[in-house]
C-alpha cells in the first residue's frame, strides 16, 4: 500500500491479527522476500487487535496499518469477523485494506466477510511455498498498485 506521494521504498505497516505461532512465522518469513520494505506488526487476538487499533494500552506508539492481514478465528471473546466490522464501521480506519487470511474457506464466512466490506478474503496456505505465493500476489497487486487516502486516527 503506497500513500500519496510515496515510492516503493516506503517503509509499508502491515498489522497481522493471528493467534497460530506457525502462521505468523510463515508470513513473517514470506514477507522477508517482498520487494516492499515492510514493519510487520503482529497481535493475536480480536482485544489486542482493537486496543493497536486505538492506540491504547501498550499500543499507544502504534503505527497506523497500510494493510490488515485478518484471522477470522481469533481466540478470547473478540473473532475476527468482529474485528472487521469495527475497522469497517470507523469512520477513521475504514479506508485500510483488510485481508482475510484464515484457515478455511466456509462460503458463509466468505460472504460475510464480504458483506462486512474485507478486500479480500484468501484461504491460509499450509506450507512455505504457497505462503509466499499469497504473501507475493498480495505485493505485486495490494502493495505497489493500490493508493489509499492519507488519513490518521484510531477507531
Amino acid at each position: 500500500m503506497t500513500q500519496k506521494g510515496q515510492t516503493r521504498s516506503a517503509l509499508v505497516e502491515i498489522l497481522l491479527v493471528d493467534d497460530c505461532s506457525g502462521d505468523v512465522r510463515l508470513t513473517r518469513e514470506a514477507l522477508k522476500h517482498s520487494q516492499m520494505h515492510i514493519n510487520l506488526n503482529v497481535v493475536s487476538n480480536g482485544a489486542d487487535a482493537r486496543a493497536y487499533l486505538r492506540r491504547e494500552k501498550h499500543h499507544v506508539a502504534a503505527p497506523r496499518p497500510d494493510l490488515i492481514l485478518l484471522d477470522l478465528n481469533l481466540p478470547k471473546k473478540r473473532d475476527g469477523r468482529d474485528v472487521l466490522k469495527e475497522i469497517k464501521e470507523s469512520d477513521t480506519l475504514k479506508s485500510i485494506p483488510v485481508v482475510v487470511l484464515t484457515t478455511f474457506a466456509c462460503p458463509v464466512d466468505v460472504e460475510r466477510s464480504y458483506q462486512l466490506h474485507a478486500n479480500c478474503y484468501i484461504t491460509k496456505p499450509i506450507d512455505f511455498l504457497g505462503c509466499t505465493k499469497v504473501v507475493k500476489s498480495i505485493d505485486n497487486f495490494g502493495l505497489s498498485v493500490v493508493k489509499l487516502p492519507s488519513a490518521s486516527g484510531a477507531l
